[in-house]
């Protein structure tokens, strides 16, 4: 192993164009971590929010982009048991997927599931960290209970169609076009909302309200979500691609003892990651290498081209998940 090695770097802020490759010294595991040799990297909504300026890395983390990578750990440092030299592994990062090498705490490791391609292996991560910490951990999604999720056909949404799903949920999802909804639809949606043709207000409250929203949109959507709600229903807030701010009347929220709440993942301890890593084993890994649960893939650009990667993302085109090809 060379001490130096390829990665994308954010030259300023900006587009899709900023991302440059770049070389920069291979990372040492401090205690507690691993060095993965990274053959794919996830392609994440935080990273291109990051490159634009707006989300800074948190103290200690890595500048280079990249939330989520699968690979082989190559290095091990002190403390760290139950991974092995040479150890197929998928893993949470902090920070530094976009890179030939990148370290991360071994307790964010989760081994490929079976049957699985580092491929498919590089997308689990971050969406499955958040969906399951948010879905079932914060917001409590009981069998039996109407669930609906914005931004059905991305990354996030179709693990959550699927896990929700699986645990016997009533989905409900929006979507921006026939063919993401057709796309909810096969991955278990009881019900696909074309929001350009439908108010998913109208529809909720017609099914007895939302027992559960997860939202990524923010911004206008905000009291849409409450009027969705039915009574004792909870909102989780997971990102604001229409903004943070709009004027809510809480009266709403307390009459009908509605919760709202929220999460960001990447400022979690690493103590609580680890903790969501334990429960994806016992819960969700067995699924994966089951086959009942798996990966929705969208497209594969190659390493240099992680701008292309970025505005096929921004393009919202997509439907599930991107990644880069490192070092395969």
């Amino acid at each position: 192993m060379s001490d130096t090695m390829r990665a994308i770097e954010i030259t300023e802020p900006g587009g899709p164009e900023v991302l440059k490759p770049t070389t920069r010294p291979v990372p040492q595991p401090a205690a507690g971590q691993v060095v993965i040799k990274v053959a794919y990297a996830g392609v994440n909504r935080p990273d291109a929010l990051q490159r634009a300026g707006s989300y800074a890395p948190p103290p200690g983390a890595s500048d280079l982009p990249g939330l989520e990578a699968s690979g082989e750990v190559v290095a091990l440092g002190a403390g760290v048991d139950g991974l092995s030299l040479g150890d197929p592994v998928c893993a949470l990062l902090p920070g530094g997927g976009y890179a030939e090498y990148v370290a991360t705490p071994a307790a964010h490791c989760l081994p490929v599931p079976k049957g699985m391609g580092l491929k498919e292996a590089a997308c689990l991560p971050e969406t499955f960290f958040t969906v399951w910490s948010n879905v079932f951990q914060r917001g409590g999604l009981q069998a039996g209970e109407r669930f609906l999720v914005h931004g059905g056909s991305s990354g996030i949404g179709t693990t959550a169609i699927q896990l929700a799903s699986h645990f016997g949920a009533r989905v409900f999802a929006t979507a921006g076009s026939e063919a993401k909804c057709q796309a909810c639809r096969d991955l278990g949606a009881e019900q696909a909302i074309n929001y350009r043709e439908e108010d998913f207000v109208e529809v909720l409250r017609a099914a007895g309200g939302a027992n559960l929203i997860l939202d990524m949109v923010g911004g206008e959507y905000l009291p849409r979500n409450v009027k969705a709600l039915t009574d004792d229903g909870r909102l989780v807030q997971i990102a604001f691609l229409q903004g943070p701010k709009v004027e809510l009347n809480f009266a709403q929220v307390m009459m009908r003892r509605l919760t709202i709440t929220g999460s960001t993942l990447r400022p979690q301890s690493d103590l609580a990651k680890a903790r969501i890593a334990d429960a994806l084993r016992a819960q969700v890994w067995p699924l994966l290498d089951a086959g009942l649960v798996a990966p929705v893939m969208d497209s594969e650009f190659p390493f240099e081209e992680a701008g292309a990667a970025h505005a096929r993302m921004e393009s919202s085109g997509h439907i599930g998940k991107i990644v880069l090809k490192v070092g395969v």
